[in-house]
């Protein structure tokens, strides 16, 4: 059997399958446990990662007899963490929703040849580097979350590099000179589907399981998902939903590189992953039922805005709670309600949040198309992909089909896919993802509300662009420290130049 475990920014699980990929177990385990949540900081207790583990472990009913031919671990990321010689977390995790290094990210990016976001690896590192000297001294070796578990688990250390064109985002031997970092900090590279070695007696005893299994590198989550919706062909997205979102289209190679997106080389060659990540989409939804509705449970805050006709009754709302990557890379970017009047209701600023999430996909999907990428449909994932309104809305905005598939969570099935490969038991990793991804249900856009949307989704897209200048204003003037503003307006004024 093989054992999958995924990271996820706020939830864990896993799953146990047979090699021909029958499931014979998937267990929810304990949320990672965040220290710092506030704005441009987020940071997480690593060991939490590993309590979750134990306890999906219980769950599943491994122990030191279960005849185990692999563990493939994915997670969230770009998320750093240093760790000494034992592997024993030094500080908090950095997570990837963490963005206190603008000004490092231009530094670091200028060093690699590459714009680099504040979420990215290399700038965490330097901003270590410069701000917590002493930290950065006593760090044997900086990892991400799978690269910690799995380090845990094997007593070896690498980095995950999903493709050789990778080094242009986390780092290469020439940036790490020119910034003065210590390359002895930074784990050799280590591919996906690879062995990081075996199951330690000491990490047997720690969690009960064999020793001796492999441990295969499942990588960043989103490198899962992509395998577990079989994004594999040109046209297909995934959209991989969660706290962010990411949209991820397969393509041909010879797709121009926009500064928009993240044109990068896809795991099957010599296919493109041409992608954009929303900063907050999920997280925007569970604000809004926290804060405005006091919904009880996502299935009351669904019923809610499934009252509410398509257009929230003219409300149109920019989901920018935690500044926003793709397509606009601006760390100051903010929510704004527009339209609002004294006979809108909760209900109706809940239907324009959710709305929100499908203008933002769309956004990115545009960019994509005025490139000339096509696009057959979008694979939805992780929570949204269980709610059919959500679904519907997200057909409805961008004209895409949108498609659900049976099983419940496609970064398992990645990592099923990934460990077929590496254990022999099939021959590629696009043969793997298109024989575990199973479409349950498709989603076709409404003509008539996709007409509705088409005019919203002009005013939302000419809304970001007049309030553009007018964020970094607000957080200045509201705050003259601005936690990290100056120094966001710099990197965004570098990255416009």
């Amino acid at each position: 059997m093989i054992l999958t475990l995924d990271f996820g920014t706020t939830h864990t699980k896993a799953a146990v399958f047979e090699a021909s990929g029958l499931c014979r177990g998937l267990a929810f385990g304990r949320s990672a446990k965040v220290l710092t949540n506030e704005p441009p900081r987020h940071e997480v207790d690593a060991r939490s990662w590993l309590a979750a583990l134990a306890d999906l472990l219980v769950k599943l009913g491994i122990h030191e007899g279960t005849q185990l031919e692999a563990i493939v671990v994915s997670g969230n990321g770009p998320t750093i963490l240093p760790v000494d010689t034992d592997g024993q977390p030094l500080a908090a995790a950095l997570t990837w929703l963490d963005r206190r290094a603008v000004r490092e990210a231009a530094e670091a990016g200028n060093a690699i040849g590459n714009e680099l976001d504040p979420a990215y690896n290399l700038p965490k590192i330097l901003w270590i580097q410069r701000h917590e000297p002493a930290l950065y001294e006593r760090t044997a070796h900086f990892v991400s979350c799978p690269e910690y578990v799995a380090g845990v688990l094997t007593g070896e250390w690498h980095t995950c590099l999903p493709n050789e064109g990778y080094t242009r985002i986390i780092w290469n031997s020439d940036a790490i000179k020119a910034l003065g970092l210590d390359a002895g900090k930074l784990p050799p590279f280590l591919g996906i589907g690879q062995r990081a070695g075996t199951v330690t007696q000491k990490a047997a005893r720690q969690f009960g399981l064999p020793a001796g299994v492999p441990v295969v590198m499942g990588g960043p989550d989103f490198i899962a998902s992509l395998l577990g919706t079989a994004t594999v062909a040109p046209g297909r997205c995934c959209d991989k939903g969660g706290t962010s979102e990411g949209i991820n289209l397969c393509t041909s190679p010879g797709f121009p590189d926009d500064r928009r997106l993240l044109v990068m080389p896809h795991v099957v060659a010599p296919l493109l992953n041409v992608s954009g990540v929303l900063s907050t989409t999920g997280r925007a939804i569970e604000w809004c039922r926290d804060v405005l509705t006091r919904d009880d449970d996502f299935e009351g805050f669904f019923k809610r805005v499934k009252e509410v006709p398509p257009g929230a009754r003219g409300l149109i709302f920019l989901p920018y709670l935690a500044g926003e990557r793709s397509p606009h890379w601006d760390p100051l970017a903010s929510g704004v309600f527009a339209g609002l009047r004294l006979d809108h209701t909760v209900s109706d600023m809940a239907r324009a949040v959710v709305e929100s999430t499908a203008f933002a996909i769309r956004d990115i999907l545009e960019v994509m198309k005025a490139d000339g990428a096509f696009i057959t449909d979008l694979r939805a994932t992780g929570m949204p992909s269980r709610v059919p309104l959500w679904n519907q809305i997200k057909a409805d905005v961008t004209g895409v089909p949108v498609i659900a598939g049976s099983f419940p969570e496609p970064e398992l099935a990645g990592c099923l896919a990934i460990g077929q490969v590496a254990l022999g038991y099939a021959a590629s990793l696009a043969e793997a993802a298109e024989a575990v991804f199973r479409p349950a249900a498709v989603f076709e856009p409404d003509p008539a509300h996709h007409q509705l949307y088409d005019e919203m989704f002009s005013i939302y897209r000419e809304l970001y662009s007049r309030c553009a200048d007018l964020f970094p204003r607000i957080r200045q003037a509201a705050d003259p420290e601005g936690y990290g503003c100056r120094d966001a307006t710099l990197h965004k004024e570098a990255s416009d130049a």
